[in-house]
């Protein structure tokens, strides 16, 4: 008889480091999976990909056994790893933080083909393009006519923030001064002494 599938459980881990502590304990433990067998067999399983973050998803059955399948590494790890940033752009699209080659993506896309919902490696290769596009990371020779203009708008942009800093500025010395002459004493006019005049 099959064993009775009760749980399915994705993870992100280093390959060849996980440990017993957060977050593998953290989930894997009320599963009721024995931690340090665990971690031993993702490890062996993983050595081969050291550096990279390696998702796994774990089947947990009725019987307490358990079964794995490693995934490849995240898109966004990936890029980040051929565009040489520690994180992507905190504005998506509207900045470019990196810029990789037409072979990084295809390298990449060959990496997720097993993963991904695509049938070549040029579909896969959209799709990565896309998500490097959400990351802030451009590809030469793809998005070079959008890096032209991104430039022109950033220089644009820039010009429009150091004008209106300088209006800032100005409006804000105006105030002082205004703010200055209203805490000089006023001068009273002296009071002229009024002599009554007597019948």
């Amino acid at each position: 008889m099959a064993k009775e599938i009760v749980k399915k459980i994705k993870l992100q881990i280093p390959a060849g480091k996980a440990t017993p502590a957060p977050p593998v304990g953290t989930v894997l433990g009320p599963a009721g999976i024995n931690l340090q067998e665990f971690c031993t067999k993702f490890n062996d399983a993983s050595k081969d990909k050291m550096g990279d973050v390696v998702p796994v998803e774990i089947t947990l059955y009725d019987d307490r056994s358990y079964d794995f399948v490693l995934k490849t590494p995240p898109a966004a790890f990936l890029l980040k790893k051929a565009a040489k940033l520690n994180k992507a752009s905190s504005k998506g699209a509207n900045e470019v933080a990196a810029v990789i080659s037409k072979e990084e993506v295809k390298k990449i896309a060959e990496i997720k083909m097993a993963d991904l919902n695509a049938y070549t490696v040029d579909e896969a290769m959209s799709i990565i393009e896309g998500t490097a596009r959400n990351m802030g990371i451009a590809i030469k020779g793809v998005n070079d006519q959008e890096l032209a203009e991104q430039a022109a708008e950033a220089a644009a942009a820039e010009k429009e923030m150091a004008k209106r800093e300088a209006e800032l500025a100005e409006m804000e010395a105006k105030v002082e001064e205004a703010k200055d002459a209203s805490l000089e004493p006023e001068v009273i006019g002296e009071d002229e002494e009024t002599t009554e005049e007597t019948e």
